[in-house]
Formats: structure tokens, sequence, C-alpha cells
């Protein structure tokens, strides 16, 4: 461990403490569904970047793309001129968006997190309505812009609670939420609780639109129940607000499907990307029904190094292998197989609360066995024994283990995984 241990160190002399770790893993190289460290040790990786090394690492097709487009063109910056790729890649997602987005239009930035941003200004520019609507735990970034909308955890707001304007929050219907006893219940109760907002302190011709995670991502992984994606829907055609999903996590086949609100049968007006769209390199996307972006004026907003070429092959890249390798069936079939072998230890294992998610989007929440409580003081100890081990893996919530590999993940390296996952599981003590 010399090698990693000597990079570790210089990390700390260099890197601000900001910038959290869930491991004190080192990554030097990666191949296929495996990590490996300064020292060559082999690690499956279950956490994919936070969900963005969709077809894994190092996929062929993927470096091919960028070495070519890397001996073509690095940048030109698209407030310059048009670039092939910027358009293919907006084309393309698209012909995959749901409901009107297939006629959209739409804008390429640095992140997720910019792409958040733009998608507020771009709602409230268009409607001249300065209030958003968001959700607690919901996450979103952490700019200033999208740090608004975010209300996972208060230590993202510290010390700047004060200029994080301009969002209403309200609760999420999660199976902990303090009211409602079935999680149809507390889907009710939460649009009630947005129309009572509304009647009291919200002025309806105020509100752009309700911004909302289809799938709570660093909120815990948590599911809405049945109806309440459709009830936010219904209440935007009711008053005139944009529904806008973000779906940087969920996006491009994570859930099984290409986008999270197609579960639900639910078309957003705005739709927001990331994450897995740049193929590992730094991309976010806003689309937005044509009507909507064609009233956002030039100059309205813009990005450098937004949608420059390089990541825009590694994300058409990405797509085509998606598509052509079968991976959303592969992301439903390999997720439920997990799902299946966590709920199957959770039965003997009190250290296993609730099991949930959609496809490769799974969440193991650890809970102390004579509470029911999330196991949060042992959590981050957890991840960190669970990634020595082999697996590398992250947190969500207040003490869920996130499951979201490669959509390349094999049954073989399910089993690999989860046998990791459960023999730390099965020797953890909480006393």
């Amino acid at each position: 461990m010399e090698l990693s241990q000597a990079l570790l160190a210089r990390y700390k002399d260099v890197v601000a403490p900001a910038i959290y770790r869930y491991t004190d893993l080192t990554f030097v190289r990666g191949e296929g569904a495996y990590l490996y460290d300064a020292d060559g040790r082999r690690y499956l990786d279950f956490s994919a970047g936070i969900a963005t090394m969709a077809v894994g690492h190092q996929h062929p097709r993927v470096v091919e793309a960028v070495i070519q487009q890397a001996q073509r063109l690095f940048h030109a910056a698209a407030h310059i001129g048009v670039m092939e790729p910027y358009v293919a890649l907006l084309e393309k997602v698209r012909s995959l968006a749901p409901g009107r987005l297939k006629d959209g239009k739409g804008v390429l930035l640095n992140s997720g997190s910019e792409a958040v941003e733009a998608a507020l200004k771009l709602a409230r520019y268009v409607t001249g309505r300065p209030l958003i609507i968001a959700f607690q735990h919901a996450f979103h970034g952490r700019p200033m812009g999208a740090l608004a909308a975010t209300a996972s955890n208060p230590l993202f707001r510290r010390r700047l609670s004060g200029l994080a304007v301009g969002v209403y929050h309200v609760p999420y219907p999660t199976p902990r939420a303090p009211f409602g006893r079935s999680p149809e219940e507390r889907g009710r109760i939460v649009l009630e609780l947005i129309e009572e907002a509304l009647r009291t302190v919200l002025p309806p011709e105020d509100v752009a639109g309700i911004l909302v995670e289809p799938i709570l991502g660093e909120g815990g992984y948590f599911v809405p129940p049945p109806g309440f994606l459709e009830g936010l829907r219904a209440l935007c055609d009711r008053y005139g607000f944009l529904f806008i999903a973000d779906e940087v996590q969920t996006g491009l086949g994570r859930t099984g499907r290409w986008f999270a609100v197609e579960h639900w049968g639910v078309g957003p007006d705005i739709l927001i990307l990331g994450k897995a769209l740049g193929g590992g390199l730094p991309l976010g996307a806003v689309l937005a029904r044509r009507e909507l972006a064609d009233a956002w004026d030039p100059g309205a907003h813009g990005s450098t190094f937004g949608g420059n070429p390089l990541a825009c092959q590694a994300g058409l890249a990405t797509i085509a292998i998606i598509e052509e390798e079968g991976l959303l069936e592969r992301a439903r079939q390999i997720g439920a197989y997990l799902r299946e072998r966590f709920e199957e230890a959770r039965s003997s294992m009190p250290l296993i609360g609730d099991v949930r998610g959609l496809g490769l989007m799974l969440g193991v929440e650890l809970v102390e066995p004579d509470t029911g409580r999330p196991a949060a003081a042992h959590i981050g100890e957890i991840v960190r024994a669970i990634s020595r081990a082999g697996v590398v893996i992250t947190k969500c919530g207040e003490a869920t283990l996130r499951v979201a590999p490669p959509l390349i993940l094999t049954r073989e390296q399910a089993d690999e995984g989860v046998e990791i996952i459960l023999n730390i599981l099965r020797g953890w003590r909480i006393r």
C-alpha cells in the first residue's frame, strides 16, 4: 500500500477538506466494472463515479470516440460557432425524451449542478415568476442557485442559509415522513400541503415551477408513492407551473428506463441531465418544450466549455452502447436480482432495514436492530469497510448503502459484490 499511502498524503497536503471523500482508496485505472488502486489492487465498482459511468470504465467505443474527436477539435466554444457533436447529442437526447420534449430544444453545460441552475433560470425567465417549489431531502447541487433548492443535508447550507433564496420546500413523501399510514396517503398529504401553501403563503402567480427528483438520490434513494408524480403534474397544469424533472442521477438508463419519469407516464416541461450524459467527462443538459426554449432570449444564458466536442462524443458513444447492448433491460434484470439478494438477506440480518429503488438505483438502508432507527453513527465506517474489502460503494440519506454500479454489471459480478457486502454486514455489531 506504499504508493496509495504516498498519493493519499500528497492529496491531504494540497486538496481543501471541503471536498468530502467516502473512502481513502486511490484510483489509477479502470476497466469495465472494476477500479484499480495505485498498488494494483482491484475493486468491484458499485458506485460508478456516483452513478456516472453507465457503460463502465474505459469502454473501448467511448475511448475511441474521444480519441477520434481529440485528433480533430478539442474546443472552440458554442458562443463562437456551431460544432456538430453539440447538435448531434441534443438531437439524440431529444429523440429519447418523453412527451412534448421530443420536439424540444436544449443547451449543454458542464455538470448536473450547472444544468439545474440553468433550468431554474429558464423557468423564472420565461414565466416571469420568481419562486420554485422543491422538496425536503432533495439534492440538486452545491452552487448557490442549485443550493437554494437542495435540502438533503443542513451541512450544505451552513453559513449560507440566508443567501439560498427563492425556493419553498415541502416534505417528500418518504416512509419516514411523520405523517400518513401508507405510501399513497403520504403522497396525498404532500399534495394537500402544496395546495394549502398556495392558499396561505405562496401566491400561485409567483410560482414558476415545481422541481423534483423522480427518485430521491442523495436523500436516500426513495421511490415516490403511486400517484404522487402524477399529482404534481396535475398541480402544474392547474396553476400554470412548469414541471421540472431533475434526472441528473436517474436519467439515461439508471432505473431501467431512459428516464425515471417514464415509470409513471409523466411528461416534464423541463428535463435536467448530467452524470452519465458525458460518459465520464463533464457534461450536463437542459431540454425544454420548444415554446419555452424559444422564449429564452439570446445572451440569457451561456457556457464557455459547456457541450465541448470531447464530452459530446463520449456521451453519444455511451448512449449508443446502452441502446445496442440492451443495457436498459440489463439494468432491470440485474437490479431485480440484486434487490432479491438483499431482501433475502434482510430476513436473517436485522441490520438491514428497507431495500428500495428501481433498476440499478438501489438503496439498502441500515438500521439499529434494537430501535429500527437509521444506523447513521455507523454508516461511514461500514462504507469504508466494504470498500476496503473490495467493493467501492457510497452512502445516501442518513444510513443507506447506495448501490449504483455500471449498467454493464453481470450476474456473476453482482454475486461477487453482494457476498462482500453481506460478509461485512454479518460481522458488524452495533452497541
